[in-house]
């Protein structure tokens, strides 16, 4: 399984010119490889191939006197910066063919040197990491790193980033084991809402922290003094990082929030089943803040990757679950009740129920006869195929980690 390991990284002056330099002709290959697509597409030109347009943006390109500039940086940067072009395009082909399962992709755009984030990946030939704890990049330097935990293995890729708070990271891919735990009895069914962000199927619910509502009144004050500073001005721009930099907080916050409820959640049960909320339909509605500072979607994948990791079941049941009109009783159901309904008792056997548990324990039930399901037709027609986990992630102190199964 594959692993990324997250760490904050100290550039010099110097080695931030020189990873400016090496952002910017990234997107410059980037977006002429796409330009060049595209002007093909509408002169009713075949598509252009990956190596043939790898010669075209990149080796014709550097003999000329306007793209001489691209040799200053390491070809690895460029090379890769084009692949992850090839990679837009076919996953933008697969979306439209109905080969490629979820929400639909977009054809890939220009890239714009005011992009709130900046980004370069090397692969191994292009960096290496220094006996004395620095990571050297190609045509960089030596960087210095806040090495919050070692790395597991030998990384196989890095990836450099500039976010919007003019913070720089570097992201290390590398290959391990699965850390699987000790088998436990406990599973549990999770209900996810916005006064309380989940309640479990064994009664517990865990208020929601509400990060970005607490920091409203801050932030309304720095984007009142952010919209007053002239257009252009160097005084925007440090009232637009101050902005930045408190919106990071706040994302900080909400990450390692979620990180350590979902290790926690993990850690104790065996298995563990949610319901596929419709969250990008809940972002249109007039609660569309509260659900974004709530983070459903992060927190889901938290759970699925890490469930992965750790030889633990992860289950998902169908969003049109009635969760909310079944007794976890008796079965029977009740019919739908309007969100100020928070208790009602069972007209079949009475028994009274709390909203939140009540759907939490279905979504438990529903999970786990969907797994029995699933284990009955594996019997018959093989074993079931391994969920796939596209991202995740994991923040300890300066750390991210983010696994995506090997396929």
């Amino acid at each position: 399984m594959q692993l990324r390991y997250n760490y904050r990284v100290y550039p010099e002056p110097g080695q931030r010119m020189a990873l400016a330099r090496a952002f910017g002709c990234a997107r410059v290959v980037f977006n002429d490889g796409l330009r060049a697509r595209r002007e093909a597409h509408a002169s009713g030109l075949p598509y252009i191939k990956d190596a043939d347009l790898q010669k075209q943006v990149i080796t014709s390109a550097k003999r000329t006197e306007e793209r001489a500039w691209l040799g200053e940086v390491s070809s690895v940067v460029l090379v890769q910066s084009l692949r992850d072009l090839h990679t837009a395009y076919r996953n933008f082909f697969s979306c439209v063919t109905g080969q490629r399962k979820g929400a639909k992709v977009a054809p890939p755009r220009f890239k714009s040197k005011r992009d709130s984030r900046q980004s370069i990946r090397l692969t191994a030939n292009g960096f290496c990491l220094r006996d004395n704890g620095k990571l050297y990049i190609a045509k960089v330097g030596d960087l210095a790193i806040r090495w919050s935990r070692p790395l597991p293995a030998v990384p196989t890729s890095v990836t450099v980033t500039k976010d919007a708070t003019d913070r720089y990271w570097v992201s290390f891919v590398v290959d391990t084991e699965p850390a699987i735990l000790p088998e436990t009895t406990p599973e549990t069914g999770i209900d996810l809402g916005l006064t309380h962000f989940a309640v479990l199927s064994d009664g517990r619910k865990v208020d929601s922290p509400k990060f970005l509502r607490r920091a409203e009144k801050k932030l309304k004050r720095m984007q009142k003094a952010l919209s007053r500073k002239a257009e252009g001005s160097n005084n925007r721009a440090k009232a637009r990082k101050k902005v930045a930099r408190q919106h990071a907080r706040v994302a900080d916050r909400r990450r390692d929030w979620h990180h350590k409820l979902s290790t926690a959640i993990i850690r104790d049960t065996q298995a563990v089943y949610v319901e596929d909320l419709a969250v990008r339909g809940l972002a249109r509605t007039r609660l569309a803040k509260s659900v974004h500072d709530a983070g459903w979607s992060a927190f889901v994948a938290m759970l699925e990757y890490k469930a992965i990791r750790h030889g633990r079941h992860f289950g998902r049941i169908g969003r049109f679950e009635p969760t909310s009109q079944v007794c976890s009783a008796c079965g029977i159901k009740d019919g739908p009740k309007p969100l100020t309904v928070r208790e009602w008792t069972c007209r079949d056997c009475g028994t009274v129920h709390d909203r939140d548990v009540n759907a939490a324990r279905n979504i438990l039930a529903a999970g786990r006869a969907d797994r029995l399901n699933a284990s009955r037709s594996a019997g018959k027609t093989g074993p079931v195929p391994a969920q796939r986990v596209e991202a995740g992630t994991h923040r300890d102190g300066q750390t991210t980690v983010v696994g995506i199964p090997a396929p």
